[in-house]
């Protein structure tokens, strides 16, 4: 925690977004046995203080884009868990009318450019959004999260250069969870991702993602260089990955011993919780009561959701064309 000062109130915003993600997900992992959420989804849990740490460095108007495994990245953004709920559930109050689902959430009005199923498909639409932000001088940025399999696209190389050529306001967030898909990252990825990112001339920091204030401080360093028109810089964040690759997966590729372990020493929410009673700046109750919180709003959000109406068959004709004239 050293260097890193916030509030009171930054400290339980920030838990509070940690702790909503981690319920949000858990629970989508329940539901999804009842077979009333349609298609697969590819849980974040685990990896929540990226996230939060990185979004709460942001501006409301900055961008994001997001990859498969999209809801840590749509909450720490602030899109509503009843709409985000709902659109999991396929029903007509869903932030996008259901018709999206996981995959492919997206809340423009929060600058959530979208979930994209394509690895590595969000980095040229955040150049796009970043280049806009520059053309008009507002200041703002873009941040492109991606996973370790991106690093493996040919897109991601061509999203570096477009970035660097054109000096864009864009920070590149790969979060490494060592699997793509079940395959080990240290069995298909060759050398080391900071260096890929510095032939491009692009900067990066490698950070542990279980630590929240590491990735705070961290963000606001690589934040602040690019909205300065430093131009585009890396973030390199080593997390875990609790729940396989997508909701059906076995999981059978990593032993009981790993997970378990992973579970136990790599929580970034008890860490969090460590760091703060060690220096005594909370009350461990303020945070069960924000567990208490949490867990009512998830509550609301499916009970809403179940009783969302599917779309309507005329939906399946709309927001397919944009008309221009």
């Amino acid at each position: 925690m050293a260097g890193t000062q916030l509030s009171r109130t930054e400290i339980l915003e920030a838990y509070q977004a940690m702790r909503t993600i981690r319920r949000f997900e858990e629970r989508i992992m329940d539901e999804v046995g009842t077979g009333d959420i349609p298609g697969n989804t590819h849980l974040y849990a685990g990896q929540e203080a990226s996230a939060v740490g990185i979004c709460m460095r942001l501006r409301e108007d900055d961008y994001i884009s997001s990859t498969h495994r999209g809801h840590g990245h749509c909450i720490a953004k602030g899109v509503d868990i009843d709409g985000m709920m709902a659109e999991l559930f396929g029903r007509s109050g869903g932030i996008c009318g259901g018709k999206g689902g996981s995959m492919h959430i997206a809340d423009l009005r929060k600058g959530m450019l979208g979930a994209n199923g394509i690895v590595a498909g969000g980095a040229p639409i955040t150049c796009g959004a970043a280049l806009s932000a520059k053309m008009r001088g507002t200041g703002q940025i873009a941040v492109a999260f991606a996973g370790d399999g991106a690093m493996n696209e040919g897109v991601m190389a061509e999203s570096f250069n477009l970035a660097k050529i054109w000096n864009l306001p864009i920070l590149f967030v790969i979060e490494d969870n060592e699997f793509g898909e079940a395959t080990a990252n240290s069995f298909a990825s060759a050398g080391n991702f900071l260096q890929r990112a510095a032939g491009y001339a692009i900067p990066g920091i490698e950070v542990d993602g279980t630590d929240f204030f590491a990735v705070y401080e961290a963000a606001g360093e690589a934040i602040t260089k690019v909205r300065e028109g430093g131009g585009p810089m890396m973030l390199h964040i080593h997390v875990p990955r609790y729940y396989g690759h997508y909701s059906g997966d076995p999981d059978n590729y990593r032993t009981e011993e790993e997970k378990a372990a992973m579970r136990r020493d790599r929580d970034c929410l008890t860490i969090f919780r460590k760091n703060l009673k060690e220096v005594s700046l909370l009350e461990m109750a303020e945070l069960d009561a924000l567990d208490a919180e949490v867990e009512a709003a998830i509550d609301g959000a499916v009970k809403a959701a179940r009783s969302s109406p599917f779309p309507a068959l005329s939906a399946l004709t709309t927001d397919v064309y944009v008309k221009y004239v």
